[in-house]
């Protein structure tokens, strides 16, 4: 018996992007679903129960941060922008309200199908709600019961602060977490300027953590946005 195909909602205004992804995801065993507006998008979102939202931000009834708003109010769906927009700014609003991933136009299938993939297993690893158990990435292991990070079979010591960045990063592992975002669950809101304490602390953990701290393959930057976990 087969298993059956995650469903994609692609909620895109532009007909040769909806035509070209028409063609593309479906030879990779995923569902299509479309919708040309934010609000026929909504409709699709509620009624089809998407494995991953593909949005465009740029849609001819709202725009899309307005859309990921109203989605987040009541699914943890995961939503991957795909957008021309490509300022700093509008990645960063795009993620602060919600948005799991960001790619943008003109992209390559390879990475997009990337990004999905990347989604979808966070999805089922971690679950909507909370993340349990040993999380392993490469030579790194996290006990999140047991608050202990290993690395081979040597423990590594964490400040409090740096476990609780790490674990941050662990429950979103695979998308990007903006620097607003993390300040405000590791230091909290009266911190929410202070970048410095991210790099300063983001170096501790990659000196304790990668191989190469010069060339993290752990812990990555998203040059003006924040900081992605990804699985080595």
């Amino acid at each position: 018996m087969s298993l059956p195909k995650h469903r994609i909602l692609l909620v895109e205004d532009d007909p040769p992007i909806r035509r070209f992804l028409r063609t593309t995801l479906p030879t990779q065993d995923y569902e299509l679903i479309e919708a040309d507006s934010g609000k026929a998008g909504l409709a699709q979102a509620t009624s089809q129960n998407p494995d991953v939202i593909l949005l465009d931000l740029g849609l001819p009834d709202m725009d899309g941060i307005d859309f990921i708003r109203n989605v987040r109010e009541w699914s943890s769906v995961p939503i991957i922008i795909i957008s021309a927009r490509g300022q700093e700014r509008d990645k960063i609003a795009a993620l602060d309200a919600g948005a799991d991933d960001y790619l943008t136009k003109p992209f390559g299938i390879g990475e997009l199908l990337a990004r999905i993939r990347a989604a979808l297993r966070r999805l089922a690893q971690i679950g909507p709600e909370k993340t349990d158990g040993v999380v392993i990435l490469g030579d790194v292991r996290i006990d999140l019961e047991k608050r202990q990070v290993f690395r081979g079979e040597n423990e590594v010591r964490l400040t409090p602060l740096e476990y609780k960045l790490l674990t941050v990063l662990v429950r979103n592992r695979g998308r990007v977490v903006t620097q607003r975002q993390l300040l405000q669950e590791v230091w909290g809101p009266s911190h929410v300027d202070q970048n410095h304490y991210l790099r300063i602390f983001t170096l501790q953990l990659r000196r304790k953590l990668e191989s190469d701290p010069a060339r993290p393959r752990l812990i990555l930057t998203e040059a003006g946005v924040g900081y992605r976990l990804v699985e080595v």
